[in-house]
């Protein structure tokens, strides 16, 4: 009886398996692929080809990434997130320079989901701060959006 474990995927093959379910970043395909390559080499030629079809764009996947997280977090959260799927500079610094406009409007939209009222002291402001920062919001952002503290930005 033949078993199934003894034929494996090639390195090609899972390489594309994994591109049909989500864009990947060059740098995350790569470990993914590295404990089933004889060497470095010979994903790095995969990667190229893919690269050269166009099967494998670290844009596309950044842009996902950020589509993908932008209702939720701030550019800070998201410049991390990219930095740490391996996204590389120019890249990183053109999908963030396209964020900065519509920074507020996106922190108004998580503070509104999460606070359904302005703070109403200082404490409870602080606290609405805190949260808006750790989503990776600025803190001039947090400040002009919890001055304006009402609905009274609605355009």
């Amino acid at each position: 009886m033949a078993t199934r474990a003894t034929h494996q995927p090639s390195l090609r093959a899972r390489a594309l398996r994994h591109l049909a379910r989500r864009e990947y970043t060059r740098h995350e395909l790569t470990q993914k692929l590295a404990p089933h390559a004889e060497s470095p080499e010979e994903i790095e030629r995969i990667l190229d080809d893919f690269t050269q079809r166009g099967w494998l764009s670290e844009q596309r996947a950044a842009e996902q990434m950020v589509r993908a997280r932008r209702r939720r977090y701030g550019i800070a959260r998201i410049r991390r997130d990219l930095q740490a799927k391996g996204v590389s500079l120019d890249v990183l610094n053109d999908t963030v320079a396209a964020l900065q406009e519509g920074e507020f409007d996106a922190a108004r939209e998580v503070w509104r989901r999460k606070f359904p009222a302005p703070p109403a002291n200082v404490v409870e402001r602080a606290r609405q701060g805190r949260f808006l920062l750790g989503r990776g919001f600025s803190n001039a952002v947090i400040n002009q959006l919890l001055r304006s503290g009402s609905d009274t930005e609605d355009n």
